[in-house]
C-alpha cells in the first residue's frame, strides 16, 4: 500500500493553492479558535484527488456537522477528548472519522479498543502542551505495542530531518498499518503558512525513500 501524505494546519488561500499544486493526498484545516492555525476563510477549489480534512478539538456534533457541510469536508479529525459515541454519530451521518491520540512512552494502547468500531482511522501524535502542532516527534518504536487492525496516520514533528528515520520505520512490521504521514509545524514559515519548497523536497524524497 502506498503511503499517503497529509499536510495539516492550512490557513491562507494563496498558500493553500501553492501546497495543493504539490498534490498531497490530504489537506487539513483546523477549526479550533485557540489554535494559531484556526481556519476562518473559504477553502479554495481543490483537485478531486485531494481530500479535505477538518480538525476539531472537543467540538459539538452540531459544530462539526456545520463545518463539514459548509466546506464539503471528506473527513473529520477529532483531536481532543471526544467520546466513541460522538465518533459513531458522525460516522452514521456519512462522515469518515480520524480519531487522534497523544502518544508518550506510557501510552496504553488498550485505551483504543473502545474506538475501534467507531472511527475509520487512528492518528498518533506526540503528547505535549498543545492538542497538536507541538513540533516534536515521539519514539515510533512504541508502535510495536500497537496490536489493533486499524490503519493509522503518523504525526508529530515530522520534517525533512526525519526522512532517514522514516525509511527505517517503514521497514518495520508495525509500520504496515501506517497509511499516511502527517506534516505540519516543521514545514512552516509561521503558524499556518507552509513553505512550498521545503514541502516539495520532503514529498519528492519521501516517495523516493518509500
Amino acid at each position: 500500500m502506498e503511503t499517503k501524505i497529509k499536510i495539516c494546519g492550512m490557513k491562507h488561500p494563496e498558500n493553500i493553492m501553492e501546497i495543493a499544486a504539490l498534490q498531497p493526498d490530504y489537506l487539513g484545516f483546523i477549526f479550533y479558535d485557540k489554535s494559531p492555525r484556526n481556519f476562518e476563510d473559504i477553502i479554495p477549489q481543490l483537485a478531486k484527488s485531494i481530500q479535505k480534512v477538518g480538525v476539531f478539538v472537543n467540538a459539538t456534533f452540531e459544530e462539526i456537522q456545520e463545518k463539514a457541510t459548509t466546506h464539503k469536508l471528506d473527513l473529520v479529525q477529532l483531536h481532543g477528548d471526544e467520546s466513541p459515541e460522538l465518533c459513531l454519530s458522525l460516522q452514521q451521518n456519512k462522515l469518515k472519522v480520524i480519531k487522534s491520540f497523544s502518544i508518550d512512552n506510557a501510552f496504553n494502547f488498550n485505551s483504543l479498543s473502545k474506538y475501534f468500531y467507531n472511527c475509520d482511522y487512528f492518528l498518533f501524535d506526540t503528547k505535549g502542551a498543545n492538542y497538536g502542532g507541538n513540533g516534536i516527534a515521539f519514539d515510533w518504536r512504541i508502535l510495536e505495542r500497537y496490536y489493533l487492525n486499524k490503519p493509522y496516520f503518523l504525526s508529530g514533528g515530522i520534517g525533512l530531518e526525519n526522512l532517514t528515520d522514516l525509511k527505517s520505520f517503514f521497514q518495520k512490521d508495525y509500520a504496515k498499518k501506517c497509511i499516511a504521514i502527517d506534516g505540519n509545524s516543521q514545514f512552516e514559515i509561521e503558524p499556518g503558512l507552509k513553505n512550498p519548497e521545503t514541502l516539495k523536497t520532503f514529498i519528492q524524497n519521501l516517495k523516493h525513500t518509500l
